[in-house]
């Protein structure tokens, strides 16, 4: 007899009952809260300890400063050196992007927790540079809701390893999306279960709307353009390699999606927007993400 799909009431009750449910390392709150300020107010030393108090972030912020993918040619030693050649605005993307780079837990539900951060690192990674493209008023957070969007991935690890075990299963013998597979088995999908995760995070309303619409930017209120923004770029990392470890079999047109209307509204270049390009530009460093997530997992 099957088990009957455990409802969006039942994961919230398992999330409140949970004591491992992961939470964002405790140097990172007063770290990205001390970067909000004027750039001018900043003090270079203050940067420096902070980071400086959680070894593991420090070394992965090295790592991550010394990449192609930061804009970084010449290797950097220190912290202190990552801080003035890259900027202020680019310690705190690396910060954030190395602190939630190892949250998957031990039991990873048949998915490589590998495969799962270089989607989420890609997807960032395009948020950014196509949010520059088409002139976005924010790229900085376009890069931390691409980073954050499948936030719920982690949340159904951790609370129902086993059942999200079958609904990855089923999306990837069948090529269908992810979403479709956790509807199917699990009663809800990891946009229900990430949102849960971002509140109780207090994360801001636009990065929780991201995570709980990013399929559906159209029920996104006042944060439509971040959302489609999000959307888009996702599509476009599952259709060209940046996946989750399996090809979705079928065809997708970016104009056709749901944000793609409302995000022009903002953004009145895009309706003039070179994909071609950016997918080139996509291939330029997709190895570089796959080097740069295994030896930020491996450390």
């Amino acid at each position: 007899m099957a088990t009957a799909a455990p409802s969006k009431e039942s994961l919230l009750k398992r999330l409140d009952e949970m004591r491992q449910i992961p939470t964002i390392p405790a140097v990172l709150t007063p770290l990205l809260g001390y970067l909000q300020q004027p750039v001018e107010q900043v003090e270079i030393d203050k940067v420096v300890e902070l980071i400086a108090q959680d070894k593991s972030l420090a070394a992965q912020c090295l790592q991550m400063a010394n990449s192609p993918l930061f804009g970084r040619w010449q290797k950097v030693e220190s912290i202190r050196g990552a801080i003035f050649g890259l900027g202020i605005n680019r310690v705190s993307d690396i910060a954030m992007s190395c602190s939630v780079l190892k949250m998957l837990p031990a039991e990873n539900g048949g998915i490589d927790p590998v495969v799962f951060w270089e989607h989420s690192l890609g997807c960032a990674l395009v948020c950014r540079r196509f949010a520059r493209k088409i002139n976005f008023p924010d790229p900085g957070k376009a890069y931390l809701a691409g980073l954050l969007h499948d936030l719920g991935i982690i949340v159904n690890l951790w609370a129902l390893p086993q059942e999200f075990r079958g609904a990855y299963q089923v999306a990837r013998q069948g090529g269908v999306p992810l979403l479709d597979a956790e509807l199917k088995i699990l009663g809800f999908t990891h946009c229900d279960s990430g949102a849960l995760l971002a509140e109780r995070w207090e994360l801001p309303p636009d990065l929780v709307a991201v995570v709980a619409h990013h399929h559906a930017p159209q029920r996104s209120g006042n944060h439509t353009a971040l959302v489609s923004l999000v959307e888009l770029s996702d599509l476009l990392c599952r259709m060209t390699g940046l996946n989750y470890g399996y090809p979705e079999k079928r065809q997708v047109n970016l104009l056709e999606q749901p944000g793609f209307a409302a995000l022009a509204e903002q953004c009145p270049s895009l309706k003039d927007f070179d994909w071609a390009r950016l997918t080139f530009e996509m291939d330029s460093y997709m190895d570089e993400v796959h080097a740069l997530v295994r030896s930020i997992y491996r450390s």
